[in-house]
């Protein structure tokens, strides 16, 4: 008869064998791995059987919370039916042909052509690769460079991880890549800016104008744009910034690549970003909450114009094994349909984003507080130290630490840098949201003990 292994037996084989992403092991396993084991609505039970509020929905992407039983009913019909088949071959099935309709039909007008792929890098790895060819059919061959922001995350691959505009991301592997430009992002705070977030929008669109003036319009293939900065630490557009930028992108003919791999499928308020604040790209990267994180799945989406232009290349010579799989994009219908039929998107605009927000701004004037930064159901808490904010030093990190005092009082977010970021699933109740406000500030108490 088989038992289940203890808990430290877990950990030691987890310590033996097992390299986690974005962790530093030797800290991680000194006090003992955190062990999930099971998930319902917004919480989670912990080894020790503890209920936690999870704060941040998994990975910023649970968005219709754990155990949705239609999600799980279509993975097992859809594995029960077809498990597998590629789209490669001039072959197809039905749920990533489903997918895409339903993805079109909410996108923006011009954004109807949808790409599989695995993740949010891949997605983004994607949009690299369609747009090169896009240029290179267009005759544009010199335009190959791509400018992304400071304080921007777009994933690890080679590519991407010389998009994404944070040193710990590309420092530690002699990144970035030849042609990956950062130019500033739109958070005053970050630059220690006396200047306030419209005033300092204006300055970061005539840095980008004057880096596109230097390197020359005619060598710029795209630039790469979360519409709120996440992993960055949850930085929200200043007023009229976003559209300003994309009047200066398309004045220069530079492709705009919405990186909405966050933003999408409610959790601002709307289907996408690019939609609720009139952004028309001309690309939008996807993952996360397009299946809620149930099962991997990333989707790249392109404008009517790209895809023909590209169609007329001939042979796509792009692709994964796991393109379009279709259990996955069972579980991505699923999840979209559930959203819909729920009405989560409607729920966070009028009820549960406004009502978070309020919370959230509700710590402006703790003593530990130094910025509240939000929109919807997406916000961050920059800390300080006692001694304020001119003690903070490069070494200074209160995140993680914060974070840590936050899961022993019973909710989880992450801490980043010298903040904590919130983004709780779609389905939170009020009294779910007060639960995890409760916990932070219980937490922000002893981070000061």
């Amino acid at each position: 008869m088989s038992t289940s292994p203890s808990i430290e037996t877990l950990r030691d084989l987890d310590r033996q064998y097992h390299l986690h992403p974005f962790t530093n092991h030797l800290d991680m396993h000194q006090p003992g791995t955190h062990l999930i084991k099971a998930g319902d609505g917004c919480h989670l039970i912990d080894e020790n059987d503890r209920r936690l509020l999870d704060g941040l929905a998994g990975l910023w992407c649970v968005n219709v919370g754990y155990n949705c039983v239609a999600i799980v009913k279509a993975v097992e019909a859809q594995m029960t039916k077809l498990p597998y088949y590629p789209s490669f071959f001039n072959t197809t099935t039905e749920p990533p042909i489903r997918v895409a309709e339903f993805l079109a039909k909410k996108a923006p007008a011009r954004v109807n052509r949808t790409v599989f792929s695995n993740s949010g890098s891949e997605a983004n790895e994607t949009a690299l690769k369609l747009i090169r060819s896009y240029h290179k059919l267009r005759g544009q061959t010199e335009k190959k460079k791509i400018l992304s922001r400071t304080f921007s995350y777009h994933g690890v691959t080679l590519a991407t991880s010389s998009m994404t505009g944070l040193p710990t991301v590309y420092e530690p592997f002699d990144l970035p890549l030849p042609g990956f430009i950062h130019v500033p992002g739109p958070h005053p705070y970050g630059y220690n800016s006396p200047m306030d977030a419209e005033a300092f929008g204006r300055w970061c669109l005539a840095e980008t104008a004057r880096v596109i003036r230097e390197e020359g319009p005619e060598t710029i293939a795209a630039m790469f744009v979360e519409p709120i900065q996440g992993a960055g630490g949850v930085i929200p557009p200043p007023p009229g910034y976003l559209l300003e930028l994309r009047e200066l992108l398309r004045k220069n003919d530079i492709l705009f690549v919405a990186d909405e791999v966050i933003t999408a499928f409610g959790r601002v308020g709307d289907w996408f970003a690019s939609t609720l604040w009139n952004l028309d790209p001309d690309i939008i990267t996807l993952a996360k909450g397009i299946t809620s994180g149930y099962l991997p799945l990333g989707a790249t989406m392109v404008s009517d114009e790209m895809a023909e232009t590209v169609f007329k290349g001939g042979y796509f010579a792009h692709g994964f094994t796991y393109s379009g799989h279709p259990t996955s994009a069972a579980a991505a219908l699923a999840n979209l349909e559930t959203i819909e039929n729920l009405g989560l998107v409607e729920r966070v605009r009028d009820d549960v984003g406004p009502y978070f927000q309020k919370k959230l701004h509700a710590f402006a004037e703790h003593p530990a507080v130094g910025e509240i930064r939000g929109h919807m159901l997406i916000g961050a808490i920059e800390l300080l130290p006692k001694g304020g904010r001119q003690a903070i030093t490069p070494t200074t990190s209160l995140g993680i630490p914060a974070a840590a005092h936050i899961r022993n009082e019973g909710s989880i977010v992450r801490g980043i840098r010298n903040l904590i970021a919130v983004a709780p699933p779609l389905i939170i109740t009020h009294a779910e949201i007060d639960e995890l406000f409760a916990s932070i500030a219980r937490g922000l108490e002893k981070l000061w003990d």
